[in-house]
């Protein structure tokens, strides 16, 4: 069985060697460790990947004894995850598909390591889609009179089918407050890079008329404020004069599908960690 192991305190001399020792005097064999020390704010960030023989590892034990003997002794904010969980994945969206025809394209072959309970949506366009991969589509609608009343259908269909993260596939919807408190640092999302400089319906027609030279797209949890919350992956390609407006919208949607991909992977192998409005990616 493998174990990822994630920490973060005040950096202090000693902790690699406690966490090491720790493992070793439980029979478990490091494949992995990555650290990172943020100077500015004097923080010790550190992830392992430990494997145990199946039949001899309690993971309540584990985390029992890790907490009293290490994490209350440095401080750590830490968290650990065993290799046998599957992650749920449920998918928000609206009326784009590219995100979604990747997301599940890759799914389909075995490449995102997930599993999809639900597709939920604030139009039906897309239900198509989802009964193409045989994925269950919500349509729930969403407006300022029916707010509190979809958004309790959405907490109730996450909660059901115990829904692990949510990914918005170009969901053009602001996630309310609540959600986001119950999902912290687990609701992901995807935008072009123009924010804030070409905000609006239109930023590529308004990029182009700039005659900008790059074009991105970043993915990032999401927090009550809008579209600043922690950038897990970002990516830029690009155009010149030659280039028109479908070219941008073309070489944006390409860039949007990679990144977020790119973004999930990342949060479910658990090597993203967030701190101060910002995140440490380990590789």
């Amino acid at each position: 069985m493998k174990v990822i192991i994630l920490i973060n305190c005040p950096d202090q001399a000693g902790i690699i060697n406690s966490v090491t020792q720790f493992i070793h005097l439980r029979s478990g064999n490091i494949i992995y460790l990555d650290q990172h020390v943020d100077k500015s704010s004097d923080i010790f960030f550190m992830r392992l990947e430990t494997e145990f023989q199946t039949d001899e590892f309690s993971a309540e034990n584990f985390k029992t004894l890790f907490k009293n003997e290490l994490a209350q002794l440095y401080q750590m904010h830490w968290s650990i995850h065993l290799d046998t969980h599957r992650p749920k994945m449920a998918l928000f969206v609206s009326k784009y598909n590219h995100c979604l025809y990747d997301l599940l394209g890759r799914h389909n072959s075995g490449e995102l390591k997930v599993d999809i309970p639900f597709i939920l949506s604030n139009h039906p366009d897309l239900k198509f889609i989802a009964d193409q991969f045989n994925i269950p589509f919500y349509h729930i609608p969403f407006s300022k009179e029916n707010r509190e009343a979809a958004e309790e259908k959405q907490l109730t269909l996450l909660k059901e089918h115990k829904v692990d993260f949510v990914v918005l596939a170009r969901y053009m919807q602001i996630v309310s407050e609540r959600l986001i408190s119950i999902y912290p640092n687990r609701i992901i999302n995807i935008h072009h890079s123009f924010l804030p400089a070409f905000a609006g319906a239109k930023p590529y027609h308004a990029a182009f008329k700039r005659g900008v030279k790059i074009i991105g797209a970043t993915s990032h949890y999401i927090t009550s404020e809008l579209d600043a919350g922690p950038i897990i992956e970002q990516d830029v390609t690009t155009v010149s004069h030659s280039h028109s407006i479908s070219d941008f919208i073309s070489k944006g949607r390409d860039l949007e599908k990679i990144v977020l991909s790119r973004a999930i992977k990342l949060h479910v192998l658990r090597k993203t960690m967030v701190y101060n409005n910002k995140t440490v990616i380990f590789s």
